[in-house]
């Protein structure tokens, strides 16, 4: 594979100009360069640049409107829900998350529900910006049917990712990212592209069949849920939450009113955010980083997060995929 390296201010400007050619507001283009910024030097490859084309295809249908404001509505003292007015799920979480965070900190536990937006990013920007806050973070969202619940061969589910984030005053949090699917689609998409094998149990050929070929997963197959019916069940708990519970659309729902462009489709994102400070009172984070301590010294453990984090101390350049670079370069 041939890479080009490019630096993370090259990266963002190189998202921003696209963004900008295509419908987006300055506002808009630079909250989501910045999030594909930030995945490219984490090492978040499936969710940075990647991602791109099918942004815009969202954004040159129309689906996505690139100037939208997303309305925040106060419910109750604890309840924020955000009308995302097919924003881009960033953009709403800029809006929505500070207040979401004064919420809990004011009433020790906080809901934001966000309708209507296209969120096809890494779940981790949100929970983590919540936990620097000094916040326990929980956050799901759906998507359209990529993955079979535990005992069939047709997708009902979403990838339908969970993240979770810890904080640690003067630390960075533990945080984990992870899809309820076997593996994300965005990843099974990378190991297509770069000639990988994926491990079996990822998913089913068209025909039900299992592969440890990405393309026959990708193109017309089905991802399986981790962990048999144990990832099947979580992943039926995120279309609940993320769905009927805030008042959007079920995975089956958004496909059937999704336009099929290739871009991130309309749907919901549940957040939940607690105060430790009035849960626990003051000894809580000594009492967690004693647990945290005690998983760190046993061999092989790393925190979870703890990956990204080492990777986002290296200020130089990212060896980005040069077909990719160049098919972004044509869409501005």
């Amino acid at each position: 594979m041939s890479t080009i390296s490019l630096s993370l201010d090259e990266i963002f400007d190189l998202a921003k100009k696209t963004l900008l050619a295509n419908g987006c507001d300055d506002e808009t283009a630079s909250i989501l360069s910045d999030l594909i910024m930030k995945a490219e030097r984490d090492g978040s490859l499936s969710h940075g640049l990647f991602r791109l084309p099918a942004y815009v295809t969202g954004l040159k249908s129309g689906k996505i409107n690139g100037k939208g404001k997303p309305e925040v509505k106060k419910i109750s003292p604890s309840v924020i829900k955000v009308l995302g007015n097919n924003c881009l799920a960033p953009v709403v979480l800029s809006k929505g998350i500070p207040e979401l965070v004064k919420a809990a900190k004011e009433n020790g536990v906080a809901v934001l529900a966000i309708n209507n937006s296209h969120h096809m990013a890494a779940m981790w920007p949100e929970t983590e910006m919540i936990a620097e806050q000094g916040l326990v973070a929980f956050a799901c969202t759906s998507y359209k049917p990529a993955v079979a619940p535990a005992g069939a061969t047709k997708p009902l589910f979403g990838t339908n990712p969970i993240s979770f984030a810890w904080p640690r005053p003067g630390k960075t949090p533990v945080v984990y990212d992870m899809a309820t699917a076997s593996m994300a689609m965005g990843e099974v998409q990378v190991a297509k592209r770069e000639g990988h094998k994926v491990p079996l149990g990822t998913g089913l050929t068209k025909d039900g069949k299992d592969t440890t070929d990405p393309g026959e997963i990708a193109d017309g197959g089905v991802l399986l849920p981790f962990g048999g019916y144990k990832g099947s069940g979580i992943a039926m708990m995120v279309e609940l939450l993320a769905g009927a519970l805030v008042g959007d659309n079920f995975s089956y729902e958004t496909a059937a009113k999704d336009n099929n462009d290739g871009g991130p489709p309309s749907g919901g994102e549940f957040i939940l955010a607690i105060s430790p400070d009035k849960l626990s009172g003051n000894d809580w984070d000594k009492h967690s980083n004693e647990f945290f301590e005690k998983m760190k010294s046993m061999e092989g453990v790393r925190l979870p997060g703890e990956r990204r984090h080492k990777n986002r101390l290296d200020k130089g350049p990212r060896n980005i995929n040069e077909e990719l670079v160049n098919k972004i370069k044509s869409l501005s």
